[in-house]
């Protein structure tokens, strides 16, 4: 008798009765996959273990001061997570394999194993091996204990016997339900694994860390609906080649999720950078031609970037254009705006635009820098090493301000640059640091003919 399989969407989850190319119900496309279905006996019994029953409560009762947070210990971690870490919560952290997620894991519980009881559960790794890399890190406690399994139900009962107060599971696509016949990995391994933590969480109110890997688009591998179970949804990004990472945040119901921790790779293991400014901008060239620095907004913290721009004549009919860091449509548009109001024949050229150190530019303000990068290497004339431009530009030339214009300033001033190009101000609200001369343009003529006197 041939066994009885379902379709599963990757992207949401979806299940459908038979392949399709999109999937009906998020639209994606190529993401239905076969899975066997999971036996009608296996609904919820593995999961029964991690419940436990709960009444109904008056809203007007409850107290807010039940959320319970404390320090993981790293500055930088508790920065991405809102103030710390929520006791009860489910906490998926991703990253591509190498990129130090487990080293990041594991180097935390040091400092968690000094108030709480830390089980640290793998499933790519033995006891042996997780002991020379605690050694490595130089972590070493009597609440720290490790089990090296991947079938749920004996992790479930390890949790029970042990009863810790953090749990960490490395990696989520290890982990199964030998009650399902899919293999390890799958779509539905991964959905009723992370639903059985998830209850775990919040029945027992331990805090659950899940190591989930990345495919090659970037997203959690298994299906989109894994996000939306958790409680946050953290990123470890950065060049397997260069000794800097960034974590930032996809989703966070305790705090916000603009704020990105930096950490530097060393061979004791990750260092937190509390200055993340001077890193970037670290190795900068001096009195080249294609490069400017910005100021923006990480959350609540203010973090300068290089900007880095080529333009080069094309011996094509259609130049090309590559942003790496910079959004690839903005990036067209600012080269539009550049030719037609700034009177620079861009269209002809191959354009590459570049972000220093992995940050990835997503708001306004860092429109102005790229602009005078790009004139910079048009022209071929270097922006002065001092001088550092904020602003948004609009399609039709205007220089628009931004917000925290104070907070920025004090950065760029903080760093020991001299000058900063700005959107003309209307008020004299603005904080003007002392050693800071600031250059008000109205449009972006004005700040080109600023490019030219330099």
């Amino acid at each position: 008798m041939k066994a009885k399989t379902v379709f599963y969407c990757t992207e949401c989850g979806n299940e459908t009765a038979k392949w399709a190319g999109r999937c009906p119900a998020c639209g994606a496309w190529n993401s239905i996959v076969e899975q066997a279905a999971p036996k009608a006996s296996a609904a919820g019994k593995g999961r029964t273990k991690a419940l436990v029953r709960s009444k109904a409560h008056p809203i007007a009762e409850l107290q807010t001061e039940q959320e319970l947070r404390f320090s993981t210990g790293m500055g930088e971690l508790d920065r991405v997570l809102g103030g710390g870490a929520v006791k009860g919560s489910l906490v998926l952290v991703g990253g591509a394999p190498g990129i130090g997620k487990s080293t990041l894991m594991l180097q935390i519980c040091s400092q968690l194993c000094r108030f709480a009881k830390v089980l640290y559960v793998s499933g790519e790794e033995s006891p042996h091996q997780l002991k020379m890399r605690a050694e490595r890190l130089k972590v070493a406690s009597g609440n720290l204990y490790v089990l090296s399994e991947t079938c749920l139900g004996d992790v479930l009962e390890c949790v029970s016997e042990e009863a810790p107060d953090i749990l960490i599971v490395d990696s989520i696509q290890t982990l199964y339900n030998e009650e399902l016949d899919s293999p390890a990995g799958s779509v539905s391994q991964v959905k009723d694994c992370t639903m059985t933590l998830m209850q775990l969480a919040k029945g027992q109110g331990i805090t659950v860390f899940v190591i989930g890997h990345v495919n090659k688009e970037g997203s959690i591998a298994g299906p989109k609906v894994l996000e939306h179970m958790v409680d946050c949804v953290l990123y470890f990004e950065g060049d397997q080649h260069m000794t800097y990472r960034i974590l930032r945040a996809a989703k966070n119901r305790f705090g916000a999720t603009n704020e990105i921790g930096v950490f530097e790779m060393e061979n004791d293991g990750l260092i937190e950078v509390e200055n993340p400014s001077e890193m970037l901008l670290s190795g900068r060239p001096a009195d080249a031609p294609g490069t400017c620095v910005t100021c923006v907004m990480e959350g609540a913290r203010p973090v300068l970037a290089e900007i880095q721009a080529l333009l080069a004549s094309s011996s094509y009919p259609t130049p090309r254009r590559t942003s790496n860091g910079f959004d690839y449509n903005r990036a067209a548009m600012l080269l539009a705006v550049l030719e037609k109001r700034g009177q620079l024949k861009v269209s002809q050229c191959d354009a590459y635009l570049n972000i220093i150190g992995g940050l990835t530019l997503d708001e306004p303000a860092a429109d102005l820098a790229a602009i005078l990068a790009l004139a910079s290497s048009y022209l071929d004339k270097p922006i002065g090493a001092q001088v550092a431009a904020i602003g948004e530009v609009g399609l039709t030339g205007e220089l628009r301000n931004v917000n925290n214009l104070s907070q920025r300033l004090s950065e760029v001033r903080r760093l020991g640059f001299t000058e900063c190009i700005i959107p003309k101000q209307h008020g004299n609200r603005l904080g003007r640091p002392d050693g800071l001369k600031l250059t008000e343009v109205q449009n972006v003529g004005e700040a080109l003919r600023v490019l030219a006197r330099s």
